[in-house]
Parts: C-alpha cells; structure tokens; sequence
C-alpha cells in the first residue's frame, strides 16, 4: 500500500477545505495530533508501530470536517458525528484504500458502537466504528489530547477522563486501557504543529473534547 506523505495530505486538504480559516483549523490539529502520535511512538515498546502509517492517519482524519461547512461559513455543530464517515467518503472519492479511510471512520470519541448509535438517535448508520489495530487506537488516542473548540486546547488525561464520563463508564474504561497502552503524552513542552499555531499546552483551558 502507497501511504501518502505530508505534502500530499497537505494539498488533499486544500483542496477540500472551503475556506482558508477552515483548513487552518483542521489542518492544524491534525498536525498537532501527529506530534502528539509522533511523542507516544518513541516508547521503546512501539517501536513496532508503522509510524509511516500513523502520520498519515493523524493528518487525514479529520478531513470530513469540511463537509459540515455551510455556504454561510458556519460549521454544522448538530451534524458533527457524521464528520468521521464523511472523511470516509472523501477518502474514497480519492481513490484511498480502506486502511487508510479507517482512520476517519473509526477514531470519534472511543469509538462508537451499534448500541451507541440506536440508543442515542446518533444520525450515523448502525455498525460498530470501533479503533481495531494498534495504529488507528494510537490515533483515535493522540486525537483526545487536543480540541479544535474555540480556543483552541490542549486536554490533559485526566481532563479527557472527566469529559468523556458524561458518556458512560464504559467510555472511561476505554480511555483508561489506551492510556495503558500507550502511555501519557508530555504536554508540558513544544508539540509539533502547536507553536506555529500560538498554541502552548502549559495552562492552556479544557474546552470540547475531539
């Protein structure tokens, strides 16, 4: 499988993004999750990890979020959810393998399940989009530590353990095993893709979690 480089994801976001406000939103964060990614990976039991493969995950899954974007400039807020099967469609729409539309599809929250989707009226089609291997977890993880809200912010673990228990304990168990898993980011230095963005993690305001 060909994995696309920066560039390439750089110029699929460009093209996509409806404003220049809008790409430098999404885009952002998505490098700002790759830095994020790219810390977690230098642990000597990831080394396994295509890290290749996460890079392009990080940039790219975030890129349905363009399709929320109303003529007006306003983003879809109500519609949000979808965002991940939109990036999904766009992926495919581009000739993208599955591998790598996964990344979209699969890393909202901690994953949605069937159950989730009925039993809160969620305006997704009922199936499991659950983070599988090792690759999507750690992007579907890297992802919690920084939101797109306004302004934008950083989330510590435990931040993210308090947001995401509004939606069942079985989220925070979720949570908690990637965090064994992969381990705490620092967050108290240079992220890549944050300083350029005026970003510092240090003190920065827990805001609505990715």
């Amino acid at each position: 499988m060909s994995i696309p480089g920066p560039a390439e994801i750089r110029a699929l976001h460009e093209k996509h993004a409806p404003t220049a406000e809008a790409f430098t939103l999404v885009h952002t964060h998505c490098e700002i999750v790759w830095g994020v990614a790219e810390q977690l990976l230098s642990a000597p039991h990831l080394a396994h990890l295509d890290a290749e493969l996460v890079r392009a995950g990080c940039l790219l899954h975030d890129i349905g979020v363009y399709r929320l974007y109303g003529d007006d400039g306003r983003l879809d807020h109500a519609n949000y959810i979808r965002h991940g099967l939109l990036g999904h469609e766009i992926l495919e729409a581009e000739g993208f393998p599955e591998t790598l539309r996964r990344f979209c599809s699969h890393h909202t929250g901690m994953g949605l399940t069937r159950h989730d989707i009925v039993s809160q009226g969620l305006p997704l089609p009922p199936a499991d989009y659950l983070a599988v291997t090792e690759e999507e977890r750690l992007v579907m993880y890297a992802d919690k530590f920084h939101t797109k809200s306004r302004p934008s912010a950083f989330l510590s673990p435990d931040e993210y353990a308090a947001h995401v228990r509004r939606f069942g304990a079985d989220k925070v168990t979720a949570f908690q095993t990637l965090r064994a898993e992969f381990g705490d980011p620092d967050l108290t230095g240079p992220v890549p893709g944050a300083e350029a963005a005026g970003l510092f993690a240090t003190g920065c305001p827990a805001a609505v979690a990715p």
